[in-house]
């Protein structure tokens, strides 16, 4: 991000590459719509590009990203509060479309799509803030300190949220353990 804001273009596409896979399946999976994901998440990327010249380092940059995408998101229910937000409707073929990296090997794959199905029914089911320091830890691998920094709690809070988010996914999944 430093290359970038100091007049590197070509330091954006690595920053792009590397990071839009993530962003993207953490605001779809966060609003469960494609076009308002696609809309968010060109809202992030848009507003990077905007605050480059006054970028200065005070965490990682994944931090500083999801920061922007948390608030991005934040943005968007606030102006859609009356609207519950219901999580099951995502479509799974957008989901498969997005490449990530971290793919099981092959016999890994016999049981996925009903493994997959499952934790996605059980991540649905997570109170909103246990799921989205989830998805923070798990889409933009981020620590708990960066949770805690991009969502504006505690550390102790977000190690929290994470740690009954795991249990009640563990708990969910005792069936293929």
């Amino acid at each position: 991000m430093l290359c970038y804001r100091d007049g590197d273009a070509g330091a954006f596409d690595v920053l792009y590459g590397r990071h839009r896979g993530g962003v993207y399946r953490y605001f779809l999976r966060q609003c469960h719509d494609a076009a308002v994901a696609e809309e968010l998440f060109q809202d992030v990327w848009m507003n990077l590009i905007r605050a480059r010249a006054a970028y200065t380092v005070q965490a990682k940059f994944s931090t500083y990203l999801y920061r922007l995408a948390h608030n991005r998101l934040v943005d968007h229910y606030r102006q859609r509060r009356p609207t519950a937000v219901g999580y099951g409707e995502v479509d799974g073929d957008v989901l498969e479309s997005i490449p990530d990296e971290r793919d099981p090997p092959a016999e890994v794959l016999i049981d996925l799509k009903q493994q997959a199905a499952r934790l996605l029914g059980l991540i649905a089911a997570l109170p909103e803030a246990q799921r989205e320091a989830f998805l923070l830890q798990q889409e933009g691998g981020l620590s708990i300190e960066d949770i805690a920094s991009a969502t504006s709690v505690t550390r102790e809070t977000a190690k929290s949220r994470l740690r009954y988010a795991f249990a009640k996914l563990r708990q969910g999944m005792a069936p293929w353990r």
